[in-house]
């Protein structure tokens, strides 16, 4: 990728972010996603996992309303955790994930928590995310971002879907590619409410199957054929 191509991709990026939050304000009204302790937020991701917000949801309050406290969620085994998760889908494979990485944690740092990562780089932090089972680059970079206050882009389908559409993202690129060069060309301080914003378009205008590319604000920087 040659600098001027740099330039050029900066600056369409900055512009589609620049019209998305003219259009849904999330930069200048950071939704609140975030949870005291990480790793609520890492667990709730896990749920999120194939499925929708609507069953994550449900599964995770079920767990927290039956189980309030970790320690509680490890005593209980993953063949109850499964049947209180089963809303969200993939209930054994996530019920055994969970109660996994809350031995590692325990393991690692003496407690069912993430606060031990407070204060590293986030790089470390990262690191130490993804070598959890079953957390991959998104997951990682929702924790990261909502949940510890540090830099990351996720990129899920919709975020992946527009980028692409907007010739922002090559098509073949994968999501992890995605937020890799996201990270690189957009400023830190955009990328929360950036996510969310991309997030917003993706479901309300560009959708998967029948986008709405009649109404939509990016149109005149779109690379998709009408």
């Amino acid at each position: 990728m040659t600098e001027i191509t740099v330039e050029v991709l900066t600056n369409k990026i900055i512009s589609a972010l620049d019209i998305l939050e003219a259009e849904y304000h999330n930069e200048a009204n950071p939704p609140e996603l975030g949870h005291e302790d990480a790793i609520d937020g890492l667990m709730l991701t896990l749920l999120s996992q194939n499925t929708n917000d609507k069953n994550r949801d449900v599964a995770f309050k079920k767990l927290k309303d039956l189980y309030p406290t970790w320690p509680e969620v490890v005593k209980a085994g993953e063949g109850k955790i499964m049947e209180v998760i089963r809303t969200a889908g993939l209930a054994q494979t996530k019920a055994r994930r969970m109660i996994n990485i809350l031995k590692i944690l325990h393991d690692d740092f003496g407690e069912y928590s993430l606060k031990g990562l407070a204060g590293r780089d986030p790089d470390e932090v990262r690191s130490y995310l993804r070598a959890l089972p079953g957390v991959g680059a998104k997951t990682a970079a929702c924790v990261m971002l909502f949940d510890m206050k540090m830099p990351a882009f996720p990129v899920d389908t919709h975020v992946a879907r527009v980028t692409r559409r907007l010739g922002i993202a090559p098509k073949n690129f994968m999501p992890e590619e995605i937020s890799r060069m996201l990270e690189v060309l957009v400023p830190p301080k955009r990328y929360l409410g950036g996510h969310v914003n991309f997030i917003a378009h993706g479901r309300k205008i560009c959708q998967a199957r029948s986008p709405h590319c009649e109404e939509c604000k990016l149109r005149e920087i779109c690379s998709r054929k009408f």
